[in-house]
């Protein structure tokens, strides 16, 4: 006999180890039974959001309602994070979107430095004083020198991970309109090579350039909206005839070109132009007929936008996926700025992203560490 007392829910946990076919019965106020495949879904979202992906293929078995909204919220991969670098001091901080949580960590190696770019984990930063770029990982305290270079105007990149053997380094300026010189370098190198390329096309670079590495090539977005590729193996460089993608003409407000990222994903080259309040616009180029075509969906795809690097993601969460997050937060580090695709909004709603008021060198986006004890 039930009686009047409610009975208590059993937990998840325990709930997904009988799972043999039987349902838990809740008692409500109505005196009727409820299942558990009966909770609402959003709170169900809530709750499996939360497992690991162990526990979240267990609970998936559960019944066909289960499946559906545990597939949709099961990560598979894990956000990059900021890293924050301080005008003072060693501590840096960094931020987990997923799990909005930050975290401090005492890098006295990177003190005098600024980012230039950051790929698997690595950073690659140069130290003005001593006009030397070199690698970090902040995560395992990794230092990889590189020769002495004379940072100006270039913006830089690198391949993959400096422990790899194919790695290289590649920097990018103009001369003049029509010429450009370009400096590559590979760790452990003596030196770097640099050559002068002459451009079809002009090309006008400046540190709010962007730089990609997609399918073995270095694709550059120049200022006024043009794209650099340098081919590394076949050491050659062309201004591809692709006419800039249009924009409203609101969008060419003051600073504009500090709105403007570039992404890659599968092989895929994205262009995101920003301005103040105004919606993102997303171009994405079409490489069999070499013209950009603006997009609404990403296709589940999350792109992580910073001044000097980019990131993309699929296997997220279900909230973060078809958006763009650039590395901004707000509200006391508790919510980084995001942009929804499928909602055609910011969150959070009614902040100024007026990028031309950030330091491009204040923050930038890294791939976070498998071990995450030491930032416990």
């Amino acid at each position: 006999m039930l009686g009047k007392r409610r009975r208590k829910l059993k937990s998840l946990s325990d709930t997904v180890k009988e799972n043999k076919g039987t349902l838990v019965e809740v008692k409500q106020d109505t005196g009727e039974l409820q299942s558990w495949p009966d909770l609402p879904e959003e709170l169900l979202d809530l709750i499996l959001s939360k497992l690991t992906l162990e526990e979240n293929i267990r609970v998936s078995a559960v019944c066909k309602q289960w499946l559906s909204v545990a597939v949709s919220v099961r990560v598979l991969n894990q956000p990059p994070w900021i890293v924050y670098f301080p005008k003072f001091g060693d501590f840096h901080e960094f931020y987990d979107p997923l799990n909005r949580k930050t975290y401090s960590v005492e890098l006295p190696e990177l003190c005098g430095s600024r980012v230039c770019y950051t790929k698997d984990g690595w950073l690659l930063l140069f130290r003005p004083r001593t006009h030397r770029l070199f690698f970090s990982n902040p995560f395992t305290r990794e230092l990889i020198k590189l020769p002495r270079f004379e940072m100006t105007y270039q913006i830089v990149a690198f391949s993959c991970a400096p422990t790899d053997p194919s790695c290289i380094i590649f920097t990018v300026k103009h001369v003049s309109p029509t010429l450009v010189a370009i400096s590559t370098c590979r760790p452990g190198a003596p030196d770097w090579t640099t050559a002068n390329y002459q451009n079809r096309l002009p090309f006008v670079s400046s540190i709010w350039n962007k730089l990609v590495f997609s399918n073995g090539l270095f694709v550059c977005l120049s200022l006024t909206g043009w794209l650099g590729v340098f081919d590394p193996k076949e050491l050659t460089w062309n201004v591809l005839v692709v006419p800039p993608p249009r924009c409203p003409d609101n969008f060419f407000a003051k600073s504009w070109w500090k709105g403007k990222f570039l992404a890659e994903h599968a092989g895929e080259i994205i262009v995101i132009y920003t301005c103040c309040s105004e919606n993102p616009i997303i171009f994405k180029l079409d490489q069999e007929n070499m013209v950009w075509v603006e997009v609404k969906s990403l296709d589940g795809i999350t792109l992580f936008m910073s001044f000097l690097s980019s990131h993309s993601r699929i296997d997220l969460p279900g909230v973060m996926r078809n958006s763009v997050y650039f590395s901004k937060v707000r509200f006391y580090g508790k919510r980084c700025i995001s942009y929804s695709l499928r909602d055609r909004r910011y969150y959070p709603r009614k902040q100024c992203h007026d990028w031309g008021e950030q330091d491009p060198f204040e923050s930038i986006w890294i791939e976070p560490p498998k071990d995450l004890s030491t930032f416990r």
